[in-house]
């Protein structure tokens, strides 16, 4: 992947004002994956949401690192829940309609 599109874990770290050892936990526990080129690691842009997401979590609201990976497991859950029952109502419709 080209390092361009690529967001540095040093700039979020300055931006953020966090730790890089935050950075690392968030990793390790699969809550954000980092790209690893040349020894530096990077954050794929698309994952910034997710990021400034747990920051707010964790510095603003005191929620720690097990308790954003039950949240963010819970609103997958219902993300896909949704997803069921959509699909749910678009066949009952099919039913309806005959």
């Amino acid at each position: 992947m080209n390092e361009h599109n690529l967001i540095s874990t040093q700039t979020l770290c300055t931006h953020y004002n966090i730790e890089i050892s935050f950075i690392d936990e968030l990793n390790k526990m699969d809550l954000i994956q980092i790209e690893i080129i040349e020894q530096n690691q990077f954050l794929h842009p698309e994952q910034l949401g997710v990021l400034e997401k747990i920051i707010r979590l964790h510095y603003e609201l005191n929620v720690n690192l097990e308790g954003i990976d039950i949240v963010f497991n819970l609103l997958e859950k219902e993300r896909n829940l949704k997803n069921e029952l959509n699909s749910l109502r678009n066949r009952l419709r099919l039913y309806e309609n005959e």
